[in-house]
């Protein structure tokens, strides 16, 4: 460690307080640690015009603040977005491990301001060979979705921050804070620039919000097909055309075809039909899936940790996610009552002649078809067929019930015409079903179409998202309504 080098930032500070005209300023810090750090960025095209910086706590977050207004001012934005903490304390000379926090925290507010510069300001022109921006989350897949990308020419990386609770499991979660420096450590280590996305306003917004009023509205949300369809992949796009970059890579399992169709691409399942992504990337438009790429749609999972493992990346062995990246840590009634006010609520639970059977906590606590944890004993298992948020009722019967031959979807959206459907998929870990749209519905947006199963079946969540396919192909999409 210098000391000289870490005295100077200490005591001449650059850029201390300063604010520039138009700038973005973002903090990190906080929680466990009283230090915070907030620093102030202007983009001005491809370059940062100017940096400042504020701190609280200890000198060595003062010193670190400085350094990293030294390292960005009149930098290159694709020059900053590859600063990490070790070129922080560098900077000042290293650091011992009592005061790398320090570096960290810079690190975090520096990438946290600088893409949102960015998102504002920049116009970074592509380079001869092209460029490539690729979503990475921390985890094996996108990990290995850049590394198969690196070799088509420059590759600039991206991480979204969606969201911040005490109560969420940050290590579990892929759009937490910690997540976020797990995928900028992965994308620096494998020499790429990162950007970050501070969208968690977005997020509640567009995503979170909806889900609470799904389940009041006595509905089941699918809050992943909404935030892949109008949020975290559009705004990727928006900023891959700030960097100049010609596509958006993710570790998806999903696949493209009729990339030259005049109505755009169709998704089509992955080679790897158990981790096939293709119902929650149902909501994504043409325009938007003409511009992304699947490098892992082709392989199998166990194919993907051997090229992690290959590589030497150490999260080859990583878990995957299992969770909404918002519950992971807690649970979804208790998310409800703490972000949603929707706390317990006795109502009566009824079977289908309208025989009270028991009573329960809350309707947003049951699904449509769910057997578990009805708390009722019967000559046959129970299982929940409808629900009414008005009067808190849930509906319960036995399996046979639920069975129908029609599906009712709203709000729909056909990408070719509807004579191709032959199958619908109801859920995400469920095979599709053989059936055909009634009235042969043109392509284009149908505010209510219906689906005849060729064999009876389970009845659907209203709310659940109705992926309409094609064979393997997807070739619309709505959400299940009540018939």
């Amino acid at each position: 460690m210098s000391a000289e080098a870490f005295e100077h930032h200490l005591l001449s500070p650059q850029g201390l307080g300063r604010v520039p005209s138009g700038a973005v300023t973002c903090e990190a810090g906080g929680g466990g640690c009283c230090d915070r750090i907030s620093i102030s960025l202007t983009v001005e095209g491809d370059r940062v015009a100017d940096a400042g910086f504020t701190a609280r706590g200890c000198g060595a977050a003062s010193a670190a603040g400085s350094a990293a207004v030294t390292l960005t001012r009149g930098r290159a934005v694709l020059d900053v977005a590859g600063i990490g903490p070790s070129r922080i304390a560098t900077e000042l000379g290293g650091l011992s491990p009592g005061k790398l926090h320090a570096a960290e925290l810079a690190s975090d507010a520096l990438h946290r301001a600088l893409g949102e510069a960015v998102r504002r300001g920049a116009s970074v022109l592509s380079p001869p060979g092209g460029r490539t921006l690729v979503a990475m989350s921390g985890g094996v897949d996108s990990a290995v979705a850049a590394l198969m990308s690196a070799g088509g020419g420059d590759v600039v990386a991206v991480t979204l921050e969606l969201w911040a609770d005490p109560e969420n499991d940050a290590e579990r979660s892929c759009c937490s804070a910690s997540a976020v420096a797990v995928a900028r450590a992965m994308a620096h280590r494998m020499g790429m620039a990162h950007l970050t996305l501070d969208l968690r306003d977005e997020f509640r917004a567009g995503v979170v919000e909806p889900f609470i009023s799904g389940y009041e509205a006595g509905e089941t949300p699918n809050p992943c097909v909404g935030c892949n369809g109008h949020l975290r992949l559009d705004a990727m796009i928006e900023l891959a055309d700030r960097l100049g970059c010609t596509h958006l890579v993710t570790g998806h399992y999903a696949r493209t075809v009729d990339e030259e169709h005049d109505a755009g691409p169709l998704l089509r399942v992955a080679a790897d039909l158990a981790k096939d992504q293709t119902y929650m990337l149902a909501g994504l438009s043409p325009e938007s899936l003409g511009r992304l790429r699947f490098p892992l749609g082709g392989l199998t999972k166990p194919e993907v940790r051997r090229i992690a493992a290959d590589a030497g990346l150490p999260v080859a062995g990583k878990p995957d996610s299992q969770d909404l990246c918002f519950l992971a840590g807690t649970d979804r009634a208790r998310f409800l009552a703490r972000h949603g006010g929707l706390g317990d609520r006795e109502g009566e639970i009824a079977d289908r002649s309208g025989v009270v059977l028991g009573f329960h906590s809350g309707q947003h606590r049951f699904t449509v078809g769910q057997r578990k944890g009805i708390g009722l004993a019967g000559d046959e298992p129970l299982y929940v067929l409808d629900k009414d948020a008005a009067s808190n009722r849930v509906i319960v019967g036995p399996r046979s019930a639920l069975r129908t031959e029609r599906v009712a979807v709203r709000s729909a959206r056909l990408h070719r015409h509807g004579s191709r459907v032959d199958r619908i998929k109801l859920r995400y870990r469920c095979a599709p079903l053989r059936g055909q749209l009634t009235g042969n519905p043109e392509a284009g947006t149908h505010s209510r179409l219906t689906v005849e199963l060729a064999e009876a079946a389970d009845s659907a969540a209203p709310g659940q998202l109705a992926c309409l396919m094609d064979g393997e192909l997807v070739v619309g999409w709505g959400t299940i309504a009540r018939g």
